[in-house]
């Protein structure tokens, strides 16, 4: 048995798959019995993987994982899935996004979320901060809030 790196196309979601041989493989994903298990799309193909190489020695230094062509790929910082480590780099694109077109209100969020709501003052999106407590209110009320994820830059 031998296990393959696979990508489908276009959404490019990777996982592994088990075949007899190289030959195995050619045969199902050209007559299209493979499909990816996320999206289910049949277009599958090899993705780029590292040799397994036996050794005496066990490493315990990770090794560098690259992406497409030979590009290095995302860093996965403290997460070990690579694709956890993208989906969290693709909701921090989006909090920078909604950030960029809100008005910051610091910790009266709840405060200034109700006066829109009801109101009190012109509609406009806005974020900041607000205990579990506030949200909760808030969404008790009908007012949709949520939490936006954590930011690199945040830390500084």
């Amino acid at each position: 048995m031998i296990s393959f790196a696979l990508r489908c196309h276009p959404a490019a979601h990777e996982f592994d798959g088990w075949f007899r041989s190289g030959a195995d493989f050619e045969r199902q994903a050209s007559a299209g019995l493979l499909a990816c298990p996320i999206c289910g799309s049949s277009h599958v193909s090899k993705a780029l993987m590292k040799p397994a190489v036996a050794t005496s020695a066990k490493t315990t230094a990770p090794e560098a994982s690259t992406g497409e062509a030979g590009e290095p790929a995302e860093p996965a910082g403290e997460f070990a899935n690579a694709e956890a480590a993208k989906a969290i780099a693709r909701l921090q694109a989006m909090a920078r996004e909604l950030r960029a077109r809100s008005d910051y209100v610091g910790p009266k969020f709840a405060e200034e979320a109700r006066r829109i709501h009801y109101g009190e003052t012109q509609h406009r999106q806005i974020y900041g901060e607000a205990s579990t407590q506030d949200v909760e209110g808030l969404r008790e009320e009908g007012i949709a809030a949520f939490p936006l994820p954590a930011l690199p830059e945040d830390k500084n």
